[in-house]
């Protein structure tokens, strides 16, 4: 797969945990083509989510490469690894991660911010993709103030703020009913349409039927990749 903008070599994760080692993961061989559509799938407890930190760096591998768009960021510094999750990753967690004393359109700044972007360009790009999500009415709702779909939106457009090519999502429905569902994953579509590669952990099988690829994960092994 030669335009990969994901790859994995040979990727071990080991927790030692006082008497009791864990190996998470177990030599995953993975490439993950640009401007796909992906769910990593699997049982719980098998390293699906210890994989998509790895892939996000927010967490190292014991042994083995991970490779975002050529980079090979088992090798990045601290500062330098912060700069390329900015420029390169945006992620949505299951439980949104919103920051509750901001504003809609405040949560979506801060990754700007954080990131290092020019601040004239903030209010008008926070605007631009709340409008992109559906929610161009709610700038200034704090978090306690949406629904459950309506705060996943915003962690979605907050994910875009710097307009990374790659997101990564850790069962972004899995805390919403069915309704915000639809609406989460309608906007998922869309984003995928206009190019940006997406990755989803997951357990809904609905989803992963969605997928162009599908990536199995037992045992702390992938266990295979099917193109759909």
């Amino acid at each position: 797969m030669h335009d990969a903008i994901v790859r994995t070599e040979s990727v071990f994760k080991t927790y030692n945990g006082g008497s009791v080692t864990t190996h998470a993961l177990r030599g995953v061989d993975i490439a993950i083509p640009r401007g796909s559509f992906t769910c990593i799938v699997g049982p719980s407890g098998h390293g699906k989510s210890t994989l998509m930190h790895l892939i996000g760096g927010l967490d190292r591998p014991s042994k083995g490469r991970i490779l975002i768009d050529g980079a090979d960021i088992t090798r990045l510094g601290g500062s330098r690894l912060a700069r390329l999750r900015a420029e390169k990753i945006g992620f949505v967690f299951q439980f949104f991660n919103l920051m509750p004393g901001l504003g809609a359109g405040e949560n979506v700044e801060l990754a700007m911010m954080l990131a290092g972007r020019p601040q004239k360009e903030h209010g008008e790009r926070a605007a631009e993709l709340l409008s992109l999500v559906g929610l161009a009415d709610k700038q200034l709702a704090r978090p306690s103030e949406l629904s459950g779909g309506q705060q996943q939106r915003v962690a979605i457009a907050r994910a875009l703020a710097n307009d990374p090519p790659l997101l990564l999502m850790d069962e972004p429905t899995g805390n919403l009913d069915s309704a915000s569902e639809a609406d989460v994953l309608d906007t998922i579509r869309r984003l995928h349409k206009e190019g940006k590669t997406v990755v989803i952990v997951t357990h809904n099988n609905d989803i992963a039927r969605e997928a162009e690829l599908v990536i199995r994960i037992k045992d702390g092994q992938a266990i295979g990749q099917e193109a759909l």
